[in-house]
């Protein structure tokens, strides 16, 4: 595999840079210039991206940045051994070997194996010792290309596996101690978001932990080639269950009830001896977290209430986890309302149904083909529409208990709409029935009643439980609260619905796509099902402020740094504004994400103060919006389309004469050190989530 590194892409002894942003850049650059990436802006912001999520550096001084990006042609490694050190995030202090793994899309699987042999052969001392002795880039390529190819005789101690398949602390399952006593059995999951490095990376540094500490251990890596699970019979065996991971674990009911220790994949690459510790001591304690759900059932992918994570973190993410499944509903459903409402005008609205009844494309109605088709497109809009209270409470229920906590949730779901609770009430029936599902499941019951659990007792009680409750205690409070806020939100006028906007467009744009934004966006959203142009505006006129904020900020920085101030940005800067004139335009916030990373305490106040402008010019104005998203493409689904643009023009402006000023009369040094904060920006919410329109 000699393609993956050529000496052209390996640089020693240089200095690129005081943080891991340039270093990234700067390699990415190399990538570019070899042929093997078509936009090097591209591929730095997909690795800076994926940096902000979980930093790649790994105790030892390395650091591995990576990313899959669309950009890339051909799996390539760049190298650089620097000069001056850079702080990737390890705890044991800044990183002098970096190595950049760059994939594309679609990397097939066996370059995906040899990539994941490179990131495990990186915990290895001899492997480290090597790459910093070695004198030329020749070196480092035939480094590489041995490593990959099994060439180099190395001592994995008993950590041979393949990249994709279960790693394990002992070539016999049944190992025992010299006395003859039964070593402590273990399993483990290892899992990252793009299943490049961490994630093998993390299983041998906790296999190897484990031989240490005189444990068994096998884990299945769930990287993005072919996963080998682990075998049932290991799992029914084992003492406890080790998680390092950063995204769900794939069919976690196979571990259900046992002792669990769960945390980020990083942890498992910089602790991993902490972690078998705290798994054996889990083991031999009663009372120790286990895996939610039953052995029959998919696993409780929540099990977090059991497993003793933040309430409120958990919170979180159950309800990002039922707006997420739900926006696809609102999404199509609410453009092809818009799509009706264009073809055949609003009073489709009262019409649709009967004109489908009485008519079809064999005997059209008088008004002829046009009509008949918005009629169509309306009432399969009105349709989708009418699932997004039901899918909003099924999949927060499923974020709780997993597969059993779907059936109890769309159930509540529906009896919220009928009760009249709304989206309110859909989000109370939610946590009712995934509560109610994880709960049910959790406790040990005979074999023969397992398999019946996930498919009949649980969707029985849960929706009983849940449902229940809305029909006969819940729903009428929550129906008449739904009633008070849409009253409350109609009524909003001059000032009331101008203050909404202000605060709408902050929100927006004060993360770029962090947990602010989502809230700002999901509120959005859930109450589109209830919006009418005619009955119920407010819920329409608060996603078209919502939408029209979000693009400001990198229609902003495409102004700025293009147009108004170009000598105040960088050549990539400037590439990077150019590509967000088009992101800004199809309300993708992450095309402000760059400047973002570089420049937080000028970019994010002068977005936030065009966000607000947007918010209010657009709540005054009553503009609508009946799509959730599309910016100007779905112009169709904008209601007063000539304000809305006027809108967004307005924040844009201001907003990139505030990021000029700022840029020409407050220096960064004068501002604490912003530039060396690019490394704390990549930490936090700003560049590290994505925008929640964004696809």
């Amino acid at each position: 595999m000699s393609s993956l590194i050529s000496t052209d892409l390996v640089g020693l002894d240089e200095d690129l840079g005081g943080t891991s942003t340039d270093v990234i850049r700067a390699l990415a650059a190399r990538v570019a210039a070899s042929g093997r990436a078509g936009s090097a802006d591209s591929l730095a912001d997909d690795a800076i991206k994926r940096e902000a999520s979980v930093g790649t550096g790994v105790p030892g001084g390395i650091a591995i940045p990576h990313a899959r990006s669309a950009s890339v042609t051909e799996p390539t490694l760049a190298f650089s051994r620097l000069a001056r050190t850079v702080g990737f995030g390890a705890p044991d202090g800044d990183a002098d070997i970096v190595f950049m793994i760059a994939v594309p899309e679609g990397a097939d699987g066996d370059h995906m194996t040899v990539l994941s042999t490179l990131a495990r052969a990186l915990i290895r001392d001899d492997f480290t010792a090597a790459l910093r002795a070695a004198k030329t880039p020749a070196d480092i390529v035939q480094l590489v290309d041995d490593e990959v190819s099994g060439e180099v005789a190395e001592t994995r101690g008993a950590t041979a596996a393949s990249a994709s398949g279960a790693t394990s602390a002992s070539s016999s399952a049944a190992a025992a101690t010299g006395d003859g006593a039964r070593r402590p059995k273990l399993v483990g999951v290892t899992a990252c978001p793009t299943g490049i490095a961490h994630t093998f990376m993390a299983a041998d540094a906790l296999v190897a932990a484990a031989k240490r500490l005189g444990a068994d251990l096998q884990i299945e890596p769930q990287g993005s080639g072919t996963v080998t699970p682990l075998d049932p019979a290991v799992i029914a065996e084992a003492d406890a269950v080790i998680f390092a991971v950063d995204v769900d674990v794939r069919d976690q009911g196979r571990f259900a009830g046992k002792p669990v220790v769960r945390g980020p994949v990083k942890r498992g690459v910089d602790a991993p001896d902490a972690m078998v510790k705290e798994a054996l001591a889990a083991a031999k304690d009663p009372n120790a977290a286990r895996v939610g759900g039953t052995a029959g059932a998919a696993g409780a992918a929540a099990g977090s209430t059991a497993e003793k994570q933040g309430f409120g973190s958990s919170l979180k993410r159950w309800l990002l986890t039922g707006v997420s499944y739900m926006i696809p509903f609102v999404a199509g459903g609410g453009l092809l309302l818009a799509l009706g409402f264009l073809l055949s005008g609003y009073e489709i609205a009262g019409n649709a149904a009967t004109v489908l009844t009485d008519y079809s494309l064999v005997n059209l109605p008088p008004e002829g083909l046009i009509y008949f088709l918005g009629a169509a497109a309306f009432q399969i809009g009105n349709l989708s529409m009418g699932f997004l209270v039901a899918a909003l409470a099924g999949y927060i229920a499923y974020a709780i208990a997993d597969r059993p906590g779907i059936a109890p949730g769309f159930v509540a779901g529906a009896v919220a709409v009928f009760m009249g609770a709304g989206f309110i009430g859909g989000l109370v029936g939610g946590l009712l029935a995934g509560f109610a599902a994880y709960w049910i499941g959790k406790p040990d019951v005979p074999r023969w009643l397992r398999g019946l659990m996930p498919v009949v007792i649980i969707p029985l009680l849960a929706s009983i439980f849940a449902s229940g409750l809305l029909v006969l205690v819940l729903g009428g409070p929550i129906a008449a609260l739904t009633v008070a806020l849409t009253d409350f939100l109609n009524g909003l006028s001059g000032t009331g619905a101008i203050v909404l906007g202000v605060i709408l467009g902050l929100m927006m744009c004060i993360d770029l796509g962090g947990p602010v934004n989502k809230v700002a966006y999901s509120f959005a959203v859930a109450g589109l099902s209830a919006g009418s142009i005619s009955d119920n505006p407010a819920p329409l006129m608060i996603m078209a402020a919502v939408m029209g904020a979000g693009m400001v900020p990198p229609l902003a920085m495409a102004l700025a740094s293009t147009v108004l101030y170009r000598k105040g940005f960088s050549q990539v800067e400037r590439s990077n504004g150019t590509a967000a004139w088009l992101l800004g335009a199809s309300f993708i916030s992450e095309g402000a994400i760059p400047f973002a990373a570089a420049d937080p305490l000028r970019v994010i106040p002068a977005s936030m103060v065009g966000g607000a402008v947007t918010g209010a010019i657009s709540m005054a104005a009553g503009v609508t919006s009946q799509a959730p998203h599309g910016g100007i493409f779905v112009f169709f689904a904008i209601g007063n389309l000539g304000m809305w643009a006027l809108a967004i023009v307005a924040g844009t402006v201001v907003s990139a004469f505030v990021l000029v000023l700022l840029k020409k009369f407050v220096r960064r040094g004068a501002a604490a050190g912003a530039d060396a904060s690019a490394e704390a920006a990549e930490a936090g919410s700003v560049v590290g989530q994505r925008s929640p329109v964004a696809a």
